[in-house]
This record gives C-alpha cells, structure tokens and sequence, in this order.
C-alpha cells in the first residue's frame, strides 16, 4: 500500500486525491448507485414492501394462531383438570361406598355367625337333654329288670313283667319327686 501512496504523494495531490480516490469515479459510482436506487424505488420497492407486508401478516396470524392454540391448550388443560378431580372424587365416593358395604357385609356376617353358633348350641343343648334322658330311661330299665330279677331270686318264683315294672315305675317316679321337692 505504501507503494500505491508514494507515487500520489509526490505528485502533490491533497485533499480527497490524497487518499487514494478519484473524484470523477467517485461521482460516476455515486449516479450509477442514484439510478440502481430510483430502478429499484419503481420497480421492486412495492414488490418487496408487498412481500414484507405479506410475510408480516403472516407473522401476526401465526402468532394470533399460536395464541388462540395457547388459549385452547389452557382450555382443555382446565377441562382435563376438572375431569381428572371430578374422577378422583367419584373414586373416593365409590370407594367409601364399598368400604361401608364391607362393613355392612362383616357385620352381617357376625349377626349370621352368632345365630348359627346359638342354634348349633341350643341343638347341642337338645341333643345332650335327648342323650341325658336316654341313658335315664337305659339306667331305669336296666335298673329295673336287675331288680325283677333280684326279686324273683328271693321269691323264688317268677313275677308278672308287667305288674314288676309298674311297681318300679312308681317307685323310681315317687323318688324322683321326692328328690324334686327335696332339692328345691
């Protein structure tokens, strides 16, 4: 570069010269960039303002979109919100609804249990008074038919069974009250 201003610098020039630049190009540039400009100004000016107009709008309308889309996300969001709680509302309900249902069935279930173990015990109860009184009538009837024998051993005859065991009858029958009575 030292080279290029040496030989302007010697030559005396000053000013804008100076520096490297020609003047008379300086101006056939600056109309040749005037007419690009005007050229561009008529012609493409409107166009691009057009196309720049156009992209804005579109810009806008992708935004109102994307704000109309935010809103319905929000919407839809809350909607879903509301869903999910009203779900978990009617859990909690259906759950408690079964929980008291358990409770209700447990409770019925120990009503049943206590009646079954009342009847089975009133039917052991029964069956034991059947068995008590079975084996009082096996003991009398074996008492008395050891006391018929003992009788006929000492009469040395045999007696009528019938006349025997109504004797015995009223015998254990009259001692039974007796033991009644006494025991009250």
């Amino acid at each position: 570069m030292e080279v290029l201003a040496v030989p302007l610098l010697a030559e005396g020039s000053s000013g804008i010269g100076a520096l490297g630049v020609d003047v008379n190009s300086l101006i056939v540039y600056l109309i040749n960039f005037g007419v690009l400009l005007a050229i561009l100004y008529f012609f493409a000016y409107k166009k691009i303002l057009g196309v720049l107009d156009q992209r804005a709008g579109r810009i806008k309308d992708s935004l109102d979109e994307a704000e109309r889309v935010r809103g319905e996300s929000e919407e839809r969001q809350a909607e879903m919100q509301r869903t999910f709680d009203e779900g978990r509302e009617e859990s909690k309900r259906l759950l408690a609804e079964a929980r008291e249902m358990a409770e209700r069935y447990r409770q019925e279930q120990a009503s049943l249990a206590q009646e079954e173990a009342a009847r089975f015990k009133e039917s052991a109860r029964q069956d034991i008074q059947r068995e008590r009184d079975a084996a009082i009538d096996d003991v009398r009837q074996q008492f008395a038919d050891l006391t018929i024998i003992a009788a006929e051993r000492v009469i040395h005859r045999s007696l009528d069974t019938k006349t025997h065991q109504s004797l015995i009858e009223e015998v254990l029958d009259g001692e039974a009250l007796d033991n009644a009575a006494g025991g009250k």
